[in-house]
C-alpha cells in the first residue's frame, strides 16, 4: 500500500511507519518540522515537509494522489494552548481530508481520543481544564466533519491513556468500553489493522484487554 501519514514523528505514528515499511509498504510522512527527516527516513518513511496549519489543499491534495489511504496522527501536543488544539486537532484533520478528497483517496484513518463524546452538545466535563476541553472538542469537531463527507470512508480510533509499555498484541475495541490505557505500540498495531480491513464509518474505544489484535477489529461492524 501507498499510506499518507500526517503528523508522523509522534509517538503512534513513528511506532505505524515502522510496522508498514518492515512489510514494504510505502509511507509519506508529512512533518511541520525539517528537522525530523533523518528519524523518519531511519524508520523506511519518506519524509514530506508541510505544514497543515498553513498549508494550501492543492499542496496536499498533490502528496496525497495515488495513496491508498491517509491517517491522521498529528496533534497540537502538550504545553500548547486551546488555539493550537482547534488549528492542529480539527483544522489539519478537515485539510487532510478536503486533499484526500481532491486527490481521490478513500480511506481516512482518524485518530481521535477517548472523551471527545463528554463534550458532544456543547457540554463541559465536570473536573477537565480548559484546555483539555477544547481538545476534546477539537477532536469531536474533527470526528463529525469527516463522518459527514460521502466522499470519504472513515474510521475512527479514539485510545484511552497511552503508555510506552511493550505492547501486548492483544486489547478492548469496542464502541465504548471502560475507560483505561493502552501501550502505544498496540494502538499502532491496531491503525495498522484497520489499514488493512477498514471499518466505514466506526468510531471505536481502545483500551489494552485480552482480544488479539487482527480478531478485536475484524469484530468491528
Amino acid at each position: 500500500m501507498r499510506i499518507v501519514l500526517a503528523g508522523a514523528h509522534g509517538q503512534v505514528a513513528r511506532r505505524l511507519g515502522r510496522l508498514l515499511s518492515d512489510r514494504g509498504d510505502t509511507v509519506l510522512g508529512l512533518v511541520r518540522n525539517p528537522d525530523h527527516r533523518a528519524d523518519l527516513e531511519a524508520d523506511g518513511v519518506t519524509p514530506v515537509v508541510l505544514d497543515l496549519e498553513s498549508a494550501a489543499v492543492d499542496q496536499v491534495a498533490d502528496v496525497a494522489s495515488g495513496a491508498d489511504a491517509v491517517v491522521f496522527a498529528a496533534g497540537a501536543g502538550p504545553g500548547s494552548g486551546a488555539a493550537r488544539k482547534d488549528t492542529v486537532d480539527r483544522g489539519a484533520a478537515v485539510l487532510l481530508a478536503d486533499a484526500a478528497e481532491r486527490a481521490g483517496v478513500r480511506s481516512y484513518l482518524l485518530v481521535s481520543s477517548m472523551g471527545a463524546d463528554l463534550v458532544a452538545d456543547g457540554a463541559s466535563p465536570e473536573g477537565v481544564d480548559e484546555v483539555f476541553t477544547a481538545y476534546l472538542r477539537a477532536k469531536l469537531a474533527a470526528e463529525q466533519d469527516l463522518l459527514a463527507r460521502p466522499g470519504l470512508a472513515v474510521t475512527v480510533l479514539r485510545p484511552g491513556g497511552l503508555t510506552d509499555d511493550e505492547g501486548t498484541g492483544r486489547v478492548t475495541l469496542d464502541r465504548h468500553v471502560e475507560r483505561g490505557e493502552i501501550p502505544r505500540d498496540d494502538v499502532a498495531a491496531v491503525l495498522l489493522a484497520f489499514l488493512d480491513s477498514p471499518r466505514e464509518g466506526a468510531v471505536v474505544e481502545l483500551v489494552a484487554g485480552k482480544t488479539p489484535v487482527a480478531e478485536a477489529v475484524a469484530s468491528v461492524p
